[in-house]
């Protein structure tokens, strides 16, 4: 591996109804089963923390690109679904990601969108890997 400018530390405990936590303490979740999936619901899961991680890094590779081509996005947003998906042997994710940029032309919107899917850490982890949809809202 080449070498990190920034390690994230996290430990789990419980699986999907036990806790995760950050080694700096900013991050202390109670993990449960939605209850669409049998559990109370009381807790976060792996597929909202998953969306949240992927959004957030999206939006940084999204605001890269529009740099680089002179673009201002405005007021922008982008909001991630990732659901989890039973197939013959086991589960897997899908991801919808949708732009909101009211400020841009849908036409320049899509392009970043796309643009910024080449360099985003996160699209780079999971391409060939899972299935993302994105969109302009």
């Amino acid at each position: 591996m080449t070498d990190a400018i920034y390690t994230a530390h996290a430990h789990a405990v419980g699986g999907r109804q036990g806790t995760a936590k950050s080694d700096d303490g900013h991050l202390d979740v109670k993990l449960a089963y939605p209850k669409v999936m049998g559990g109370d619901g009381n807790g976060t899961n792996p597929e909202q923390l998953f969306a949240a991680g992927y959004s957030a890094c999206f939006l940084g590779a999204l605001g890269l690109v529009a740099r680089s081509q002179g673009v201002k996005l405005g007021e922008h947003s982008l909001d991630a679904e990732v659901d989890l998906i039973k197939d013959d042997t086991s589960f897997h994710v899908g991801v919808r990601l949708t732009l909101n940029a009211p400020e841009l032309d849908r036409e320049t919107a899509e392009k970043l969108l796309h643009a910024a899917h080449t360099v985003c850490p996160y699209s780079k982890a999971t391409r060939g890997n899972v299935d993302v949809e994105l969109k302009v809202a």
